[in-house]
């Protein structure tokens, strides 16, 4: 589902990926864990496609992504990659339902249609009576959850999540943890997270642990 061959990337003298390869199946929950500086984030950004790397191809349901243009490359991140980061990332300005609508809106959903669904999130996330809510009025663990349902709005392929935890308390990590495995068996949905969070990777169908710049195990 998620294929990924000989991914370097350097930044001036440093190489910060060492050639990667890496699969993902449909379905699954991958974290990848390793210290600072190891390349974690770089390589999602790549995966992700909000960042290039020097040498490699990238694969997602069998799309070859470096062969297409800026145009059709952002189209198909919307439509099939959704991204849930540290700090949520949602517009302050705007409600959690308008939050979550927007990469439908962004990918030309009517906006009848992006509001149902979003509707349909956010009360599989126990958000419906937050709905009307802004960002600063929300919980963390509200906030993030806010942040999943719109990564999923356009029914993407895969999620990317970096550090998706990092920022919450005990009992709010528990719950996110949780929710993800809730997701995968609704939806079927692939996670790929990378995280410093020890019980969150101990319970990810698989580990992936780089060290400088390179995959240690778990291909």
């Amino acid at each position: 589902m998620i294929k990924v061959e000989n991914i370097t990337k350097s930044f001036g003298d440093l190489q910060v990926l060492k050639g990667i390869d890496l699969e993902v199946k449909k379905g699954e929950i991958v974290s990848i864990v390793g210290p600072s500086g190891a390349g974690k984030t770089t390589l999602l950004m790549i995966m992700g496609t909000l960042e290039k790397g020097d040498t490699g191809k990238i694969y997602i349901d069998n799309n070859e992504l470096s062969e297409l243009n800026d145009k059709r490359l952002s189209d198909f991140r919307n439509k099939n990659i959704g991204f849930v980061f540290q700090f949520h990332q949602l517009l302050p300005e705007f409600t959690a339902l308008e939050n979550v609508m927007i990469p439908a809106l962004i990918g030309k959903v009517k906006h009848g249609v992006a509001q149902e669904k979003a509707l349909e999130l956010l009360n599989m996330m126990g958000l419906s009576e937050r709905i009307e809510h802004k960002p600063a009025e929300l919980s963390g663990g509200e906030k993030q959850r806010v942040a999943v349902a719109r990564a999923l709005i356009n029914n993407p392929s895969v999620v990317f999540a970096d550090e998706p935890s990092g920022s919450l308390d005990s009992d709010n990590k528990e719950d996110l943890h949780q929710l993800f495995f809730d997701l995968r068996k609704k939806l079927n949905q692939t996670f790929v997270i990378v995280t410093h969070d020890e019980h969150l990777a101990s319970i990810t169908d698989r580990t992936i642990h780089m060290i400088d710049g390179e995959i240690t195990n778990g291909i």
